[in-house]
């Protein structure tokens, strides 16, 4: 497979068969080498030819059909060998030139490819698609058309080549009612991808744009509306002279992340003395993006240049995506003026607060009169500027899940105490309870040069494709508010599978059957979920993050193997296709609404304070949001022997 280039043909070669059949194969040959970005090795042009010679050889008896090769799937960075337009079907051909057997890699990555047309492609959503591995040398298989899901997309059907036509022709009889497709219609047709965070940042940091990996619809345009006016804020601080502070909202899964990264590699490409920095304090995030960037650029090593090793891929992805708290103690160690006059805080809602980052500095660094919350340290260092500088804080609202969170509000409160001179521009969700934690912070601004801005919210979740109201739906859950969830939960069941399960292994099951191609699964669960641990879920013994969620199937390690599940800081930030979700009596109905609890020793205990409340009912909040196509709940049976796992209490919770 060639790697994806922005800006070139759809399909490097296209035509209706009948035209493909007369054609010179040293003429497609030559069209399609003219379009492919690389330079061609001698086996990749014996494999192209060989390919047209099949094609041509096994179409004869469909003239009526349509043929593209090498068909861009740019979510996936990738081009299919070829697409057949027959019957009104679409047929992926994915060809392994003198194999003798269907390899468990061709399968997947043909299932892939028909699975980014049928959830991305406009002309194809709606359309029955077929994927075929082509091994040349292999034995042949008969068809057998099958349909585990009901999305219309067929489990791979198998071929040597040689008999193309009638396996067509075979599979068309079974849908005699479709509307044919035009062929240059069906390749225009819009395709509009949702990429993970992991694929979102590997497509930025190749230089690609974020209209080009995302949806072209509410959520690509909030994305870009929202880049695009940050970038006009710098822009005015850059040439005035002045110190900003941005503060962008957005629901879970709206790509906060996404615009972040997208910001930085925008002005990181464009303006390199500006030395732009993404921060988070989220470990597990900084760890998987980083090594799969690395990776990425280890994968995408010329053959004839130098050799890339893994650890200077890793070494060069560092100055891009920053652990905040590295930022922060490097910055601890001098006073000079940092080389950054542009960084995005991810999560900056999570930055520590004065009593967190004081035990922390008197433990760690030996300060005992630090005097300062993580917030107004940041902004301090910031602040050694002489000129102008940026600072851009993500914002998620209802995500704090940890002691010593501060919250929005503490980042107002290092302003109005040393540093009024900045300019503040804030989304216009201040009054909103989930990012407000009580306090009045439209009162607070009232002493800044401040500017209410709508277009740093992002308001459209674009992880779940499939249910762009799954937030809603959480959020109803979390709330207790039962009418309002079930009323949003008929909007998104037929889009958006959720079931519900008191069988661990049932719900392994489900998440297997679920998953196709490379499509990624795994199980999550409560840090505070101890009562687990007899369902053989432990959830104390931390996961590898970067192995979890970029290892493949074969690997222990991975979330593949359905043995360890992640918790809400392992996976915050991050998501899977499918998530299987096991729920604790940490989070339990009593009376009607949801009790808050921690296990302590041999018993559980309730949790009283407010905050620690919120940190939970986020906790579960951020777990149910994880899974872009859908989610099994497993809530166990209990025990009527164990008292700290009793059925009654699991009960309560699989009946709301």
């Amino acid at each position: 497979m060639s790697e994806w280039v922005p800006k070139l043909r759809p399909a490097y070669y296209s035509a209706p068969v009948n035209e493909f059949l007369r054609a010179d194969p040293a003429a497609i040959y030559g069209i399609i080498s003219q379009y492919h970005p690389h330079t061609q090795e001698l086996a990749q042009k014996s494999a192209w030819l060989q390919q047209i010679h099949i094609l041509q050889t096994g179409l004869v008896s469909v003239p009526q059909a349509w043929i593209a090769f090498e068909f861009a799937i740019p979510r996936m960075g990738k081009r299919a060998d070829a697409i057949i337009l027959l019957g009104g079907i679409i047929f992926v051909l994915e060809f392994k030139v003198d194999a003798e057997r269907f390899t468990a890699s061709a399968i997947e990555q043909v299932t892939d490819y028909s699975l980014d047309l049928k959830n991305f492609h406009g002309e194809s959503h709606l359309r029955v698609i077929v994927p075929v591995v082509i091994a040349t040398e292999a034995s042949p298989r008969a068809v057998q058309l099958t349909f585990f899901q009901k999305d219309d997309v067929a489990e791979p059907i198998f071929s040597d080549g040689h008999n193309l036509g009638r396996l067509l022709l075979l599979t068309v009889t079974h849908f005699p009612n479709q509307t044919p497709l035009i062929g240059e219609l069906w390749m225009a047709s819009g395709y509009k991808p949702t990429p993970t965070i992991i694929e979102a940042a590997q497509a930025l940091y190749r230089s690609h744009r974020v209209d080009e990996i995302t949806r072209s619809d509410a959520g690509r345009e909030n994305l870009s509306v929202t880049t695009g006016r940050l970038t006009e804020i710098i822009e005015r601080a850059k040439t005035d002279g002045h110190k900003v502070i941005c503060f962008v909202t957005g629901v879970p899964g709206a790509g906060k992340t996404l615009a972040g990264l997208n910001l930085v590699t925008q002005r990181a490409q464009a303006h390199d003395d500006e030395h732009a920095v993404f921060l988070s304090g989220n470990g597990p995030l900084v760890d998987v993006l980083r090594e799969a960037l690395a990776r990425d650029e280890k994968s995408r090593e010329n053959p004839k240049g130098p050799i890339i090793k893994i650890g200077d891929a890793r070494r060069k992805v560092r100055s891009f995506i920053q652990n905040i708290h590295h930022f922060r103690d490097a910055n601890l160690r001098t006073h000079d003026t940092p080389s950054e006059h542009v960084v995005v805080f991810d999560e900056a809602q999570r930055a520590w607060n004065l009593a967190k980052i004081g035990r922390f500095m008197k433990e760690k660094h030996g300060l005992r009169d630090f005097g300062q919350s993580e917030p107004e340290f940041l902004i301090s260092v910031m602040d050694r500027h002489n000129d102008w500088c940026a600072i851009v804080c993500l914002i998620g609202g209802g995500q704090e899940i940890n002691e010593g969170e501060a919250g929005l509000a503490e980042w107002f409160m290092a302003l109005s105490k040393s540093h009024k001179n900045w300019k503040i521009f804030v989304s216009n969700q201040l009054r909103n309870p989930d990012y407000h934690w009580g306090r009045d912070l439209t009162a607070t601004l009232a002493y800044f040069d401040n500017q209410v801005d709508e277009d740093l919210h992002l308001s459209v979740s674009i992880r779940s494709f499939r249910a762009e109201k799954l937030s809603d739906f959480v959020n109803a859950v979390v709330a207790s508010k039962t009418a309002e969830a079930r009323e949003t939960y008929e909007a998104i069941k037929f889009s958006y599978p959720i079931v519900l399960t008191r069988s661990l292994d049932d719900a392994r099951h489900w998440l297997r059957k679920r998953a196709r191609g490379s499509e990624r699964f795994g199980l999550v669960a409560s840090s505070g979920a101890s009562r687990l641990k007899p369902e053989g879920l432990h959830v104390h013994d931390k996961i590898d993050a970067p192995h979890w969620f970029l290892d493949p199937r074969s690997d222990v390690r991975s979330s593949f193997y359905l043995e360890d599940p992640a918790t809400e800081f392992d996976i915050q930030g991050l998501e899977l296709d499918w998530v299987g979700v096991c729920w604790d009596i940490d989070f339990r109905r009593i009376d009607g609404r949801w009790s808050h609890h921690d296990f302590q020793g041999t018993s559980w205990k309730n949790v009283n304070d407010p905050t620690r409340k919120t940190y939970l009912a986020n906790a579960y909040r951020v777990l149910l949001t994880r899974a872009r196509q859908g989610m099994a709940i497993y809530v166990p049976t209990g025990s009527m022997t164990d008292p700290t796992r009793p059925r009654a209490l699991y009960d309560d919770i699989a009946l709301f």
